[in-house]
């Protein structure tokens, strides 16, 4: 079975697959002869009309199997991974790492350091671009694997040496231009360690991205800008201090000072504050991304998420309900002024009750915690003398992906029970407004 590389999770109703008689467990070798090595491939391959699939089955034994199509036709299988060869994994040794920030003892996919351009292509995780082979570079390069997504953090070849340990870190201007000559695309992020890469270096970084975006198709496409996150449990020997809200209020106006200069040059800002510059600042959110180019990064995300509340909400909100209903909202408390207001509108609704519950990381130490990092240990605490009511709103990422399991571990029904209290996993404002309204 060691040949038995992209693993077959499902096959589709009514698919190719399904008619070639291809079932979960099975498992593809090759198409048209060439092995597949993750997800890319097996797209890239699948776009012929005239494919040889080599197949494994449980039982160890191959097959071949003939297929003629159209070139747009999916075969309709989904896979175990994306990655059917293995991660390749981070050879940095960041001091403001997350993975490392974390208490030993819980899931292994916890611990691991993806730096792996395919998932970046796939999925728009950031890499460093520190561990690439020239086969890789090859790669990217016939196969146009573009945007990819780059944590950069500093352009001085010293600071960013520095920042992620590593000799190879000092390449990424000439890493730059490799991508501006093949007219290949980038979205990039830069993690503010204050007393560190701010200030000055902020604004070098942003002006040396910045001037790669030029021509019909910008080798940096979005510059976004993210406040360093710390955790009680890191190394005790690093030297970094958490984002205050008078280093908020800083970056704040240095970034948009740029902003200004960049929307007269270049007709766009370029370079985008995470939403939690705001948060920790006090100060209220922008209400203009553009066409949000990295809303994935949480630049946004916020705004976005109250803006499709209100529309939704308009449509969707009645004037009363019956039987009477209360409901508990947890949220990270990063996020309390914002989500006010959202909570009155629901509260609007006569016979409807909605407490938001805006909570601190415990867990991790963090006096201002975004939603996304509050853990079940967090839920027990903050919730333990509260009433609970019919039950508790609980934003879904806050949960790994398709598995209710927070980062510590916890399961939602091990807090559900805990609680003795029903917990409802929502993810978007049509789920949280259906559950509300039972």
């Amino acid at each position: 079975m060691s040949e038995a590389i992209a693993k077959i999770s499902r096959v589709l109703p009514d698919s190719i697959a399904q008619e070639l008689g291809l079932t979960t467990g099975d498992a593809l070798i090759s198409i048209n002869g060439t092995k597949l090595r993750d997800l890319i491939d097996y797209r890239f391959l699948c776009a012929d009309e005239f494919l040889e699939l080599e197949t494994i089955n449980p039982q160890g034994e191959k097959h071949k199997l003939e297929i003629e199509k159209d070139y747009d036709e999916d075969l309709g299988l989904e896979f175990e991974t994306a990655l059917f060869d293995g991660l390749i994994q981070c050879n940095n040794n960041c001091p403001f790492c997350f993975i490392d920030q974390q208490p030993q003892g819980k899931r292994n996919s916890l611990y691991l350091k993806d730096d792996d351009y395919r998932l970046s292509f796939l999925y728009g995780s950031y890499l460093t671009l520190t561990n690439l082979s020239e086969r890789e570079w090859r790669r990217i390069e016939q196969m146009r694997l573009s945007p990819l997504y780059v944590s950069v953090h500093a352009t001085q070849p010293e600071l960013r040496i520095r920042l992620l340990k590593n000799p190879r870190a000092g390449l990424i201007m000439e890493q730059l231009r490799w991508f501006a000559e093949r007219e290949l695309q980038i979205h990039t992020q830069i993690v503010v360690c204050p007393g560190i890469n701010d200030g000055p270096n902020l604004e070098r970084t942003i002006r040396d991205l910045a001037s790669f975006h030029k021509g019909e198709w910008p080798a940096v496409a979005s510059i976004a800008v993210v406040p360093v996150g710390l955790t009680r449990f890191r190394p005790s020997e690093d030297s970094l201090t958490p984002v205050s809200k008078k280093t908020a209020s800083e970056v704040i106006e240095q970034v948009q000072a740029l902003q200004k200069i960049f929307a007269k040059q270049y007709q766009t800002r370029i370079v985008w504050l995470a939403d939690e510059w705001f948060l920790i600042a006090g100060k209220q959110l922008p209400k203009d991304y553009e066409d949000y180019p990295q809303i994935g990064n949480g630049v946004g995300s916020i705004g976005k998420f109250i803006e499709e509340f209100q529309k939704i909400a308009r449509k969707k909100l009645p004037q009363k309900i019956s039987p009477k209903r209360k409901m508990l909202w947890v949220v990270g408390n990063a996020v309390e002024l914002a989500f006010e207001p959202l909570v009155a509108q629901l509260n609007k609704v006569e016979g409807l009750q909605v407490e938001l519950v805006p909570l601190r990381s415990e867990y991790w130490g963090q006096e201002i915690t975004v939603t996304g990092l509050l853990t079940g240990y967090d839920l027990l605490k903050g919730l333990a003398d509260k009433d609970l009511g019919d039950g508790i709103l609980l934003p879904a990422v806050m949960l790994k992906h398709d598995e209710d399991k927070f980062l510590d571990d916890t399961t939602v029904e091990d807090i559900s029970r805990q609680l003795k209290s029903p917990i409802y996993p929502v993810d978007g404002v049509e789920k949280l407004l259906n559950v509300c309204l039972a």
